[in-house]
């Protein structure tokens, strides 16, 4: 197969009237061939071999050009139906690529459909250069085989000298099996890339790019931009080291200072350097923050069309002892690049340029963006009542969840709360990763501070119930989040054209008070809470100055809800507790979602019976309770991530000694009971 074969497009429509209006939009992109029926596609197809067709949704049902097309090709379904065009598409197997675009009447719809083209067409190259290197690798093997079948007959008929000398002959076919391995590696490569669903399976591939190329070290930045420091690089991985929140800033690189990675970002010019020691490129970061002589480096840049992204980098080359070169080779550059290419593709599609490659959130500058967007929106539509809220949130006591976890669990938690966190929002509401373990919400459509209120108490109490693995060791023995509320109505904006993201971070940063009021840290509005109250943190605060003057400092109130509560018979304690419980003969193990004298509320993941008499274990610390109980509710829980069903346990014999127990673990967890639901 020809890889440098040019690209070609086949135009299937009904009619020469939509043929003249789109045959120019497809023509930048190629060589355009036009059909207007089924024969005379066949007739094209038997001459030419395409990438992308473009057909009319009547003529492009999946029956109609069975056996037509490769399985390389491309289709994009159109019309001016949009039932139809659907229909069509539905008719396709999985395998084959198709997308559904509109006929493009407007100009957003052909900026639209030509991104839709563009990527249709990279997808039709990615395979034929997949395909094209499974032939070349087919071929090979081949030779390999013929090769060592002459070998064989050879050594039949020879002396031991020409043995010798065709045993040097093996050795040149065991470098071309090496070679053959490592195209494989390389297909490999390019089929994750092209399956990847995340930044973490993005992330895992720079290893394989690491053994492939042969190097000490890897990293890959992102190229990023803020008002502050203009445009710099963000490391997600910092030699062969994905980094944490806290470490990413320590290896920030400005583009305008003279180092390797920033002259490949700012100018999309590869290095190969085989020795760094006179480059004035050599920053003081390869120097102080590599840990290992820096001998060689090898960096090219990651595109999105002819824009920079990223740069990926590896260090000192790895070879075999007895080899002279020591350095990267240009086969290694080609390789890089090739890859650096795939990369790019990869980022663009997760969008990595969006959102937080830990998490998969929205980083805060498109959140501030979207919100932008959404209060202008309301505005169009007329909707007097409209009011937001800013809602920030962060983990409580994540400092001691790292230092006794280690970095990489912290990571595993950011991401399984980030899961928690979006399945606790609504479709209209925004959420971003705006720091470290700091999450920050966008709600619309809510009325009062009261809703806010509701809204952000139905997130507190998820992740209050959710299991975290480790959270037992937390000071309250469970993993828990503080909020704090900015609310605001549209009115807070007179002129919403001169609406920037500054006037959303003064407002974030309301949020970001009464967040610190909530966890009972002392601010410029607040003295701070004792260090026995901190531990009550896992609390919404509401930062208000609407009742005082302009001369006045503005409060942080803590909001009450306005839903009824239950008054309880005992008080009941917020606690995570391991509970077993026998079930019919089996042992179900369990958590606890609260604890008190007469019972404990335990989510499962299976249904328990009510009224239904069990036996409990229950895990207290270095002690364990023993008891019987009774079932008395079941109900589906809110949230179906880990866990289904919450079931409300009563106590049935509780004697002094088991009381006693209960009583001395309340006391140890330094918190203060609620008696009510």
């Amino acid at each position: 197969m020809n890889s440098f074969a040019p690209l070609k497009i086949l135009l299937l429509l009904r009619n020469q009237e939509d043929t003249s209006q789109l045959q120019p939009l497809l023509t930048p992109f190629g060589e355009v061939l036009v059909a207007l029926s089924q024969q005379e596609a066949i007739q094209q197809f038997q001459r030419h071999q395409f990438q992308v067709i473009v057909v009319d949704y009547i003529l492009g049902k999946y029956a109609n050009l069975k056996g037509l097309i490769r399985p390389e090709t491309s289709v994009i379904v159109t019309g001016s139906s949009d039932q139809g065009v659907k229909l069509a598409l539905q008719d396709w197997p999985t395998r084959w690529y198709v997308d559904a675009q509109p006929f493009p009447y407007s100009e957003r719809s052909i900026l639209t459909f030509r991104k839709a083209l563009q990527r249709a067409i990279d997808h039709s190259l990615l395979l034929q250069e997949i395909n094209h290197l499974r032939h070349l690798l087919a071929q090979q093997e081949i030779e390999i085989k013929e090769s060592f079948h002459q070998i064989r007959e050879i050594k039949k008929a020879i002396n031991e000298h020409i043995v010798k000398e065709i045993e040097k002959r093996v050795a040149l076919e065991s470098q071309f099996i090496w070679f053959k391995k490592e195209k494989q590696k390389i297909e490999e490569i390019l089929k994750k890339l092209h399956k990847a669903h995340d930044v973490t399976d993005l992330l895992d591939i720079v290893y394989d790019i690491k053994q492939i190329i042969g190097s000490q070290g890897i990293s890959l930045y992102l190229v990023e931009e803020n008002e502050i420091s203009g445009k710099f690089l963000k490391p997600l991985v910092w030699n062969n080291k994905i980094l944490s929140y806290p470490d990413i800033s320590s290896h920030l690189v400005l583009l305008e200072k003279m180092d390797y990675a920033a002259f490949t970002a700012k100018t999309g010019t590869p290095i190969n350097s085989p020795s760094s020691e006179f480059d004035q490129r050599l920053s003081p970061r390869y120097l102080k923050q590599l840990g290992y002589e820096l001998k060689n480096l090898l960096c090219v840049p990651i595109r999105q069309d002819e824009e920079i992204i990223g740069v990926l980098e590896v260090y000192n080359k790895i070879t075999p002892p007895r080899e002279k070169d020591k350095n990267f080779t240009p086969e290694d550059e080609k390789i890089l690049t090739r890859l650096s290419e795939h990369i790019g593709i990869a980022i663009t599609k997760l969008n990595l340029i969006q959102y937080d490659a830990l998490t998969g959130l929205l980083r805060a500058e498109p959140f501030f963006e979207k919100a932008i967007i959404k209060i202008k929106s309301e505005s169009k539509r007329r909707l007097e009542n409209s009011a937001f809220a800013l809602v920030m949130g962060d983990v409580d006591w994540f400092k001691n969840y790292n230092d006794r976890n280690g970095h990489e669990a912290g990571n595993r938690l950011l991401r399984e709360l980030a899961r928690v966190l979006k399945s606790s929002t609504r479709d209209e509401d925004l959420l971003c990763r705006y720091g470290g373990e700091e999450f920050l919400f966008f709600l619309t459509g809510i009325k009062t501070p009261e809703e806010a209120w509701t809204f952000t108490e139905r997130i507190r109490k998820n992740v209050e119930e959710y299991y975290f693995e480790s959270q037992e060791f937390q000071p309250n023995h469970n993993l828990t989040m503080s909020f704090g509320i900015s609310f605001f109505t549209r009115d807070k904006f007179p002129d919403l054209k001169q609406l920037s993201k500054k006037d959303l971070i003064k407002l974030a940063n309301e949020a970001d008070i009464a967040l610190s009021q909530a966890k009972g840290k002392k601010t410029a509005l607040s003295p701070g809470l004792p260090e026995k109250a901190k531990l009550t943190k896992n609390k919404i605060c509401l930062f208000s100055n609407s009742n005082l003057s302009a001369k006045e400092i503005p409060l942080i109130q803590p909001i009450d809800s306005s839903v009824k509560k239950e008054r309880r018979r005992f008080p009941r304690y917020y606690s995570t507790s391991l509970l077993i419980l026998s079930l019919d003969g089996f042992q179900k193990i369990s958590k606890t979602v609260n604890l008190s004298l007469g019972g404990a509320k335990i989510i499962t993941n299976i249904p328990l019976p009510e009224n239904k008499e069990i036996k409990i274990i229950l895990v207290l610390g270095n002690k364990v309770f023993q008891t019987r109980g009774k079932v008395v509710y079941c109900v589906p829980s809110n949230h179906a991530l880990n866990y289904n069903y919450h079931s409300g346990i009563e106590f049935l014999e509780l004697t002094f000694k088991n009381r006693h127990v209960l009583e001395d673990y309340f006391k140890s967890l330094n918190i203060s009971p609620s008696r009510f639901s």
